[in-house]
Formats: structure tokens, C-alpha cells, sequence
């Protein structure tokens, strides 16, 4: 019988597209391990207390191009204008070569976290660039691969002051030239940890103040030059505090680097080299310091170490992994940064160069020049004599008519107050639109190249900059096209992202992020419009959020959704204060504390001490659930002051543990709310709502579950879902109203966080639906338990929850292969490089072991291919246990092998060439060769260098 119409329409390729395992093989695997249909593997494996009785109705799938013509109808509603707002968001233009080549590239933004460094020397480099762009500009020796966004890159050098500070104030002063956000993200950061904040004008406050620490903007948000110099000596020689500056990146490739000036900590944002305004993100923050506090310095440093072969190699330095070890004790809870947005930035620089930066801000200040000419010329009064960027204007009682004139216009101003307007100019500014603007304020008959003969510059001649900057080879060799694309290319290949195999990494869900979902980050209205634009302009924008917001309500079961949060750490952060937030109105301030099991990832504890709580760590069982005793007896012992418990459902072991329920109701009635990590919602979706477990609040990985893809370790989303009680203290924002109406605060400079990635999740979720999400969580767990059925003759699985089955990953013990053959969990990471594959989680949550998540989005061949390589490595290691191969001198323990190596005349090693580049079959198709030996991680710990080596040494290396 003929298929019908109707029914055609209804089949979904998108579903079966980002579901690796076909129905057929689906039943393949499901027979290998003894079921005869998905739903009894699911009956089997997830405890029947936690399923949801209800299904996803409301989310009917949508084909590709339907999900895309849904998502325009929202673009319709948004108006692109010239944004003039300023406030940190400046227009800008990414040169084509790095758009296709990086941000279109799954080379680029498929890639995970550089934990790996051998298979990341690409991103490493392109982060070093940016490290070295960063103090360049900054005038400082040390800085990071980038934080979430400005407004958080200034909360941690408050915080960061507090610790070295030798004051004993407890005061943290702020420039009232500072932009808003900043100031209301570093206010909700202050007051849990008990830091007073004082705003006001620096030129009086620094005078005779009691600060351990200052923050001063540079140029002022509305467009002043201060006197800089002057202002950190009198902080320094008055206060006795530590300076920090937040600095326009761009203005300082013309002004006075504030590291050359005396402060100590530079931050800000690298949007404007490249990076789209995005309605507020993801953008690269900067945090720049002095070297001697690099142990104190938050986030990733990129570090340039040496392989095992002596050649020069980059890995992430010491303190990344510190911020993990060290838990509760930890200075930071940022985990992660905004890698793909910073290397846009550094590609940014390294194309342009330093003289290409000097004329775009040469061009950008000369067009601010000749618009303050023409306005002076009109009869218009300026607040500031000098200015890079930045006018303000005394408008007066002519200000709403300018405003909505230069909105008729298609131009977006700021109103600074009811009698003053700001004007930012940018990168994209032409002098039509300096001729649009003047005639808006009046000037019929300005002459712009008259102006421009007769305006003089208006920077400071004491502040203008003369020391060098860009000057290592890398910013001068790419000049052409030709040869940035080539650079790019082979920058990538040194790389293994999911375009080129699967990425094993337990609780980070490393799926498909198909090219449909990430086609609209380069739409103009989604990637143009700033963050504050007026919001009668961004309609559009509003619904799509709140569309995205319904759709995760539907999902968790949740009340409240917050989007701002930026990343997962700011999620449990955001989660956590807003419990707090609850306890204090409630009149019960003195719940402070907060339960983490002893499982928990590090960022857990470290976010319950950044929001004001006292840790207490409850001990697991031996099956790596919660210790239920344990839990009682320290809730119990603090009922009066429980606030929280922070778990991850399934549990960070893999499992899904039984008494889930049981134990949120222990914890509610000893008063404390319930904190659920939503690293592993994966495994939840369409069986579970977290709201029915008896969760009140969590936050959600959007880089993980719902395809934002990581970028090489950023960006990401860690929106928070909450329950009705908690909904009136979700964050706000101090310019654009959102959030509660009892927000606990501000955590993102922006309203929406990274906004401009969000559609990705939606047209996710859309184009799979209720029954497709649904379908990808049952596969995901069929996946996970496939893999442990086949490792599990060969790994002991250390953890299974009913019926021995895991969750969506399993854990593998290797600790036995040390006793064996001295073969460590590192050995075996390293040799999976020679068969082509990323390693799976190392030594996380218990040291010596491997963490493994296959995700729905990995085809059985793929899986196949992963586990013989895995079984393969074991057989190897039964060599050395057998006496075949030396415990010092085997495949595993020299992994991985470089092609340099194996094409070395001396080839001294007891095993052959082809069994250490080529185990398998497989590889001799499509073979990854790995950049350098093993990384030398004790070297680079020892002598800390984050700037460029010498072009000589890349010759080395290469060589």
C-alpha cells in the first residue's frame, strides 16, 4: 500500500540524523545485551520511583527548514540599527577567512577543553596568541586565555585583591565611571563574601580612603580619558590597595598601557577584535596581572612547556588543575573560559597586525574627533574635552527628540540621563553615518572633510602610547589571505574535534552539534544588535527567549528559568544565591550550609564558598551513591542552619541512584533546599523531571545537553530552571528589566548571558521534539551500556545502579594495571592518541580511572571503533604483564608517537614501527598524527612562561 502524504510529512530526518544508531542497529545492540526493545532496557536501567508519568506533548518536531522558518519569524520581529549605545558592546567586522575558517569551522568548535594538550596544540597556540596579545596591550607580564565577560573578569580581580591585599579594609572601591553591569556584578559578588562596596569619583574617594582594593575604567563608560597615572598613585600611596583598571582594548593600541602606569590587575572585553555583539555574547573577556601573583590568578594560563623529545610544546599550566584539586579552598569556581571567542580575537590581531589595529583605532577615533567638531560647530556642549571613542553630548531638554530622531534614522544612542546622550563610535562607523548623526542634531550643512582638516585629536598628549606592541613574528607573517588561511589550516590539524572522531569525555556530552543549529549565530539580528538596545527594537529577540524558557519550564518541570547565567559554574553560583535569597527573606539568614558529597566536581564546593556558605562533605557508599547515614546525620546535626544540598542526578559515579527521592525529602525536612547539578540531564530528558525527583532549583548545561558545542572549552550556557518559591529571586540586571522581582543580583554583564548562541539549543530542541529528546536519552543510556558491556571483560565497570547497568557513561578502573605493569591511567590516554581518539575523563571522580560517555550522536561503527582500540590497548598491556614488552619501554608508556618518530632513521624501540603508529586496521584509512611527544607538564609547572617563544622554537618543533 502507498504511503500517504500525511505520514511522509510527519517522519523527521533531523531526529534520525542526530541519533547515531539506526532502528536496526539499535535492536543489535539492544540484543547484545539481552533486551528485546529500548523501553525494556529503560525499565531495566531507570529506577521506576523517578520516571515522569507525563510525556512531552507540547514539543511537536519540526523538520530542519520548518525550525529554521519558525526561528526567522523571530529575526522579522528584530530591528538591526547602527548600535552608538557603547557600554562595552562595540559593532565591529570578523574578516571573512576567520568566519568561515574558525567560527563555521566543527574543526574549531567541536573541540573540547585542552586538557589534552597533545591533541590541542592548535587552540593552545592560537590561546597563546591571545595571551601575548593581552599583555602586549596591557602593559603587564602575565594574563589568562580569557574569562566569561568583563563584568565577571572585574568580580574576580576584587576578589583576588581581597586576598593579597595587605590592607585590612574591607572596602572595595569602584570608579563611578565604571559601566553598570560591572558595578552590579561585582555588588552581588561583594556581599556574600562579606566585602563592603563604595562607589564614587576617584579624583575626591582616593584622597584619603581605606580600600584594599580599587577599580578604575579607562576610558570612563561615557567616554573620558581620566588622569590615570595620577589616580593609581594616589590609590596606591593614600590607600595602600591594589588597582585594578578596566580598559578599553582597542583604546590602549593608542593610549598609555595601565601596566606601564602602576596598576596591577587590567581587565576588560576583546569583543571589538572581531567578535559580534550578540545581544550580549559570548564574548572573551581579559584579565591581565603582574607575574607574581599567577598563583593567585583566576582561570586558564596557557603555558609553554616541552615534549618528551625536548621539542617546545603548550599545555594549560599548574593552576587550572589547582582550581579543581583545590575544592572549597579554591580562589575561583570558573572552570571554563571563552576559547573559541578568543581565538576569533587573537586571529583578530594576528591578521590585522599592529599597524592594521593602529589604523582602526586611529580611524575610529578621528571619526569621534571630526563628529565633536561638527557637534561643537552646531552649538552642542560636551561633557569631556578628551575622549577616544566616546561623546557625551548636554543635550537638555532636546534629549528625547534626539534620541527618537537617531532611532528614525537607524541609529541607537545612549541616554546616559535625561539631559545627556552618549555616542560610541566603532570599526563599522563611514562617514555617512557621521553626516546621518550630525544632521540629527542639527547641522544641516556639515562638511566632513572640512572637519576633519580643522579638528585636532582629543587623547591626552601626557597618555598617548609609546611603547611597542605585537612585535613577536606571529602578528606580522599572516598578512595575506592566502597565508591566514593556511595558518588557520594548520593550526586545525594538529587538532582531534568531532569532525574527526568521537570524543569520549564522561559528563561533558560531546554530541552532535549539528550545522542546522548553527546556522542563525551569523544571522544580523541575533549577531548585531547590542545587548541594550531599546525594547520596542528587539521584540523578536524576546519572544525567541521566551520561547527557549518555555521549552526548558516543559523539560525540568520547573517555574523560573534564568538564561543569564554564562557558563555551568555561574549557574550552580546563580542557583546557590538564589536559595539564599530565599532563606533571607524568609527571616532564616543563618542557613549557611551547604552538603556536598565527597563525588561532587570541584566547581561544586568552590561556587557554595563564593556564595556565602560553609561546605560540609557528605561521604559516599561503596557503589558511589550518597551515604544515606552519612547525609542524615549531617543534616540532622545542622538542621538549624542547613541551606543546601548540591547533587548530581545521575550521580557523578553514572548511576542512577535509587533513593534520589528519599533524599531530597531528608534534606527539605531539615530545612534546606536541594541544588541539582544538570551535568548529566542527558540522561533525564523525557523520563524524568527533576521538578517530581524533588529538586527546587538547578542549572543546565547548554553546552553539553543541548548542543551548544564547546569551542574548544567556551563558550557555554548554565541557564537555571527553579521552582515557584524560588522564581522571585532570580537574577536581574541593572539596565534592562528581567529576572524576579526580589532578584538576588546581577552574575553576567549581560541580561540574557551569551544570547547569541541560544538559538543552537532552541533549533535543537525543536527540530527534536518531545518524542525526539525523548528517543535521544533512551539511546544515549542504550550507548553507554553497549560500551560497558563490551569494556567490561577487559575494565572492571566500578559502578552499575539496578540490574547492573550504568546511566549515560560508565566508570573503568585502571588502577589495577598499575599493580600489574606499571602502566598508569595517563599511559593509557596517551596511547589512545596513536588510534586516533581524545581520551575519556581522566581520574574524575576517582583518581585512576576512566570516566566514558558515548552520547546518542555516536553510530555503533564509531563505538566499535573505540572499544577495539580500548581492548587493543589492554592486550598491550598483557604483554608487559606477560614479560614481552619492558614495563620502561613499551608503546604505552612512549605514546603518543609522533610522525617524526616513526620517520627517524634510529629506531631503537623493541616493538616495530607499524605496531606503534598503526594497532589497528582502521587507521591505516584515516590516520591522526599527533603534533608533539608527550607533554612535559613537571617542566613548564616549574618555569612558567605564558608569552610566545621565539619563532625559532615553532621551526624546532616542526623540525
Amino acid at each position: 500500500m502507498a504511503e500517504r502524504l500525511t505520514d511522509l510529512q510527519q517522519q523527521n530526518d533531523f531526529i534520525r540524523r542526530h541519533i547515531g544508531p539506526g532502528r536496526k542497529t539499535q535492536a543489535e545492540m539492544l540484543k547484545a545485551l539481552g533486551f528485546d526493545s529500548r523501553d525494556a532496557l529503560i525499565d531495566a536501567a531507570v529506577p521506576k520511583a523517578i520516571r515522569s508519568s507525563e510525556a512531552i506533548d507540547r514539543l511537536t518536531p519540526l523538520s530542519e527548514t520548518a525550525a529554521l522558518r519558525r526561528l526567522r519569524s523571530f529575526a522579522e520581529e528584530i530591528e538591526v540599527k547602527t548600535s552608538l549605545i557603547g557600554m562595552g558592546y562595540s559593532d565591529c567586522i570578523l574578516p571573512g577567512v576567520i568566519q568561515r575558517n574558525v567560527l563555521e569551522n566543527p574543526g574549531w568548535y567541536t573541540a573540547y577543553t585542552p586538557y589534552q594538550a597533545e591533541v590541542s596544540q592548535g587552540r593552545l597556540e592560537a590561546l597563546l596568541n591571545f595571551q601575548q596579545m593581552i599583555m602586549d596591550l596591557t602593559g603587564l607580564d602575565l594574563a589568562n586565555a580569557s574569562l566569561l565577560d568583563e563584568a565577571t573578569a572585574a568580580a574576580e580581580a576584587m576578589a583576588m585583591s581581597r586576598r593579597l591585599s595587605p590592607s585590612q579594609s574591607e572596602v572595595f572601591f569602584v570608579d563611578e565611571g565604571c559601566h553598570p553591569q560591572t558595578l552590579a556584578v561585582i555588588e552581588t559578588r561583594a556581599e556574600p563574601l562579606g566585602i563592603e562596596i563604595e562607589v564614587g569619583a576617584p579624583e575626591e574617594k582616593l584622597k584619603d580612603g581605606d580600600y584594599f582594593g580599587v577599580l578604575l575604567q579607562y576610558p570612563t563608560s561615557t567616554g573620558a580619558i581620566p588622569d590615570l597615572e595620577k589616580l593609581i598613585a594616589a590609590a596606591k600611596d593614600n590607600c595602600g590597595a591594589l588597582v585594578t583598571v578596566a580598559a578599553d582594548l582597542l583604546g590602549l593600541v593608542l593610549l598609555t598601557p595601565p601596566g606601564e602606569l602602576g596598576a596591577d590587575v587590567v581587565v576588560g572585553s576583546a569583543q571589538r577584535f572581531g567578535v559580534p555583539m550578540g545581544f550580549g555574547g559570548p564574548h572573551a573577556a581579559y584579565f591581565a596581572t603582574r607575574s607574581e601573583f599567577k598563583r593567585s590568578t583566576p582561570g586558564r594560563i596557557i603555558g609553554v612547556s616541552e615534549d618528551s623529545h625536548g621539542r617546545a610544546a603548550l599545555r594549560m599550566a599548574l593552576q587550572t588543575r589547582e582550581q579543581h584539586i583545590r575544592r572549597e579552598k579554591a580562589t575561583s569556581n570558573i572552570c571554563t573560559a571563552q576559547v573559541l571567542l578568543a581565538v576569533i580575537a587573537s586571529f583578530y590581531a594576528v591578521y590585522h597586525g599592529p599597524e592594521g589595529l593602529k589604523t582602526i583605532a586611529r580611524r575610529v577615533h578621528r571619526s569621534a574627533a571630526v563628529l565633536a567638531a561638527g557637534l561643537k560647530q552646531a552649538g552642542w556642549s560636551l561633557c569631556h574635552e578628551n575622549f577616544f571613542d566616546t561623546l557625551a553630548v548636554q543635550t537638555g531638554e532636546e534629549t528625547d527628540r534626539i534620541l527618537a530622531a537617531a532611532a528614525e534614522a537607524g541609529m541607537n544612542l545612549r541616554r546616559i540621563d535625561d539631559a545627556t546622550l552618549g555616542i560610541a563610535l566603532d570599526e563599522t562607523t563611514d562617514i555617512a553615518t557621521l553626516e546621518k548623526l550630525l544632521q540629527v542634531f542639527g547641522s544641516e550643512r556639515a562638511d566632513i572633510a572640512e572637519l576633519d582638516a580643522k579638528a585636532p585629536d582629543a587623547l591626552p598628549e601626557t597618555l598617548l602610547r609609546k611603547s611597542a606592541y605585537l612585535t613577536h613574528e606571529v602578528f606580522k607573517a599572516h598578512r595575506s589571505e592566502t597565508e591566514m588561511l593556511r595558518y588557520l589550516r594548520r593550526l586545525e590539524s594538529k587538532d582531534i574535534a568531532l569532525n574527526r572522531s568521537m570524543i569520549p569525555l564522561g559528563s561533558c556530552t560531546m554530541k552532535l552539534n549539528a550545522t542546522v543549529e548553527m546556522v542563525p549565530i551569523t544571522w544580523p539580528e541575533f549577531s548585531r544588535v547590542h545587548p541594550f538596545a531599546p525594547e520596542a527594537q528587539v521584540a523578536g529577540y524576546r519572544k525567541f527567549l521566551e520561547s527557549l524558557e518555555a521549552d526548558l519550564r516543559e523539560l525540568t518541570g520547573f517555574h523560573g528559568v534564568s538564561l543569564q547565567p554564562n557558563a555551568g559554574s555561574q549557574g550552580e553560583y546563580s542557583g546557590l544565591l538564589t536559595i539564599r535569597a530565599y532563606h533571607a527573606d524568609r527571616g532564616e539568614k543563618q542557613r549557611d550550609i551547604c552538603l556536598i558529597p565527597s563525588s561532587a566536581h570541584g566547581t561544586n564546593p568552590a561556587s557554595a564558598i563564593m556564595a556565602g556558605f560553609e561546605v560540609v562533605v557528605v561521604d559516599c557508599d561503596a557503589e558511589g551513591n550518597i551515604d544515606l547515614a552519612d547525609l542524615e546525620a549531617k543534616a540532622k546535626e545542622h538542621r538549624d542552619r542547613l541551606a543546601a544540598l548540591m547533587v548530581t542526578y545521575p550521580s557523578t559515579h553514572g548511576v542512577f541512584e535509587s533513593e534520589i527521592k528519599k533524599i531530597c525529602k531528608l534534606v527539605h525536612d531539615n530545612g534546606g533546599q536541594v541544588y541539582l547539578d544538570g551535568a548529566n540531564f542527558n540522561a533525564l530528558i523525557g523520563l524524568s523531571k527533576p521538578s517530581e525527583i524533588g529538586a527546587d532549583v538547578m542549572h543546565l548545561n547548554l553546552h553539553k545537553t543541548f548542543c551548544i558545542p564547546h569551542g574548544g572549552g567556551g563558550p557555554g550556557m548554565g541557564p537555571i530552571a527553579c521552582a515557584e518559591h524560588l522564581s522571585p529571586f532570580l537574577p536581574g540586571h541593572p539596565v534592562v528589566a528581567c529576572g524576579g522581582e526580589k532578584a538576588f543580583g546581577t552574575v553576567a554583564a549581560a541580561p540574557w548571558g551569551s544570547a547569541s548562541i541560544l538559538p543552537i539549543s532552541w533549533v535543537y530542541i525543536h527540530a527534536m521534539g518531545g518524542r525526539g529528546l525523548t528517543a535521544a536519552t533512551e539511546v544515549a543510556i542504550l550507548n553507554a551500556n553497549y560500551l560497558a558491556k563490551r569494556l567490561g571483560p577487559h575494565y572492571p565497570v566500578l559502578y552499575t545502579g539496578q540490574n547492573g547497568l550504568v546511566a549515560h557513561e560508565c566508570i573503568i578502573d585502571l588502577r589495577p594495571l598499575k599493580e600489574t605493569a606499571e602502566i598508569t591511567v595517563d599511559d593509557v590516554a596517551k596511547r589512545l592518541i596513536d588510534y586516533g581518539f581524545h581520551a575519556p575523563t581522566m581520574s574524575w571522580p576517582v583518581a585512576g580511572t576512566m570516566m566514558i560517555e558515548p552520547t546518542e550522536s555516536e553510530d555503533l561503527a564509531e563505538i566499535d571503533r573505540f572499544c577495539d582500540a580500548m581492548i587493543a590497548i589492554r592486550a598491550e598491556v598483557a604483554r608487559i604483564e606477560s614479560g614481552e614488552w619492558d614495563p620502561e619501554e613499551n608503546p604505552l608508556v612512549n605514546a603518543p608517537h609522533t610522525d617524526q618518530d616513526l620517520s627517524a632513521d634510529d629506531w631503537s624501540h623493541p616493538y616495530s614501527r607499524a605496531e606503534a603508529a598503526f594497532p589497528l586496521d582502521f587507521l591505516r584509512m584515516d590516520k591522526y598524527w599527533p603534533p608533539i611527544g608527550r607533554i612535559d607538564n613537571v617542566a613548564g609547572d616549574r618555569n612558567l612562561v605564558c608569552s610566545c617563544p621565539p619563532i625559532e622554537a615553532y621551526k624546532a618543533a616542526a623540525e
